[in-house]
């Protein structure tokens, strides 16, 4: 998890608007089965940070063994977390990934899921392959095109002395990396000068490739879908920028999710649920849906899209977004009807269908889809 950060949504305001029956799994009996919570902890957070981590596991633990479940913490210090995991039986367990990587190791989380790959255990959300796939933003734009997804025009720049570009707004975003790393108000461009210099800030000082994209001045909205197979959607969230004249500062900054003295921070509202109406929360879930499965997203993820003029553009995938109890899926998941241990709990009943022994046990339990306004 993400210590001292907003991730998502830090204000929930419930509007009145169009309702909507969606269709989502209650009812799901946990399964007697014991559940291992891997999460990261680094030894170099504050005092604060270390007890702000210690007790989001403590009411998440206290919530999921409310629900009978059977659960180890495992906390992943260091690269040497494998020797540690060895002494579980993959056979016996389900592993709950609560990680965002290797503390001190850059963009790791994909390195985490691939050594439990390797080691044989069935673990909650997707695997490394998708992981890794989702911080090559380049690799992701690809796979939304050939998968018919709508996504923003874009181009990628591994010099800075390419030209080309002449359509504005435009946003320049680093072509690798998560949780909006580089993104700043500086990030968009609304003419020729602002957006060379900005690829040549990426290009030349960070040393990334930059990924140069129209920048779809509309409305925002973060949709949280879970499920494999039948795949649905939660309530989805709006991103409110009402409070900015100017266009470079409606966007989800870096500040945006994890400064909060900043003033992206405190002024960009969330808004849950969004105000659309039935045709455009039908077409929301459609090209979501697109999306999630067209990077290959397991158990659980959330889509950032915007619309304008009709049609919704998918920004970003990620496929292990935050899911603290204060985060945005989590929040989602409540409005629908889920407290954080039921959400929790039905992301592990994902899992353990593919357990080779706890997925006969969970066939026993079908989903039960229940309407929720």
């Amino acid at each position: 998890m993400i210590t001292g950060a907003n991730s998502s949504l830090h204000l929930f305001e419930p509007q009145e608007g169009v309702e909507r029956r969606f269709e989502v799994p209650v009812n799901f009996p946990p399964a007697e089965m014991n559940v291992l919570l891997l999460y990261d902890f680094n030894p170099h957070w504050t005092s604060s940070e270390k007890e702000e981590v210690a007790e989001a596991h403590s009411r998440l633990t206290d919530a999921l063994a409310s629900a009978g479940y059977c659960i180890d913490l495992l906390p992943v210090v260091d690269q040497h977390f494998p020797q540690r995991l060895g002494s579980y039986d993959s056979k016996e367990c389900v592993l709950f990934n609560w990680c965002d990587g290797i503390p001190g190791l850059h963009q790791s989380e994909w390195m985490v899921v691939r050594q439990l790959e390797q080691m044989g255990f069935v673990f909650t959300g997707s695997g490394s392959a998708t992981l890794s796939l989702s911080y090559d933003k380049y690799r992701v734009k690809e796979a939304l095109d050939r998968g018919g997804v709508t996504t923003p025009r874009w181009r990628l720049y591994k010099t800075s002395q390419e030209n080309g570009w002449h359509d504005f707004p435009a946003i320049v975003k680093p072509a690798f990396g998560h949780c909006s790393e580089w993104l700043t108000s500086e990030s968009v461009a609304m003419n020729e000068k602002e957006l060379h210099d900005r690829i040549s800030y990426l290009i030349d000082k960070v040393g990334l490739p930059a990924l140069v994209e129209d920048f779809i001045d509309g409305r925002e909205f973060h949709v949280s879908l879970w499920g494999n197979g039948r795949v649905e959607m939660l309530p989805p969230a709006e991103m409110d920028f009402s409070a900015f004249s100017d266009v470079h500062d409606r966007l989800c900054t870096y500040d945006a999710k994890f400064i909060p003295d900043s003033v992206h921070y405190q002024n960009i509202r969330t808004v849950l649920p969004s105000t659309l109406n039935e045709a455009e929360l039908d077409e929301l879930e459609r090209v979501s849906m697109a999306a999630y499965k067209a990077i290959g997203c397991r158990d659980y993820g959330r889509i950032d899209l915007r619309l304008r003029d009709g049609v919704f553009y998918v920004l970003d995938i990620n496929p292990n977004p935050d899911i603290s109890e204060d985060a945005s899926m989590a929040s989602c998941a409540e409005h629908a009807g889920y407290s954080h241990g039921d959400m929790a709990g039905y992301l592990i009943k994902l899992a353990a269908k593919r357990h080779p022994v706890f997925g006969r046990k969970t066939a026993q339990h079908p989903v039960e889809p229940r309407a929720v306004n």
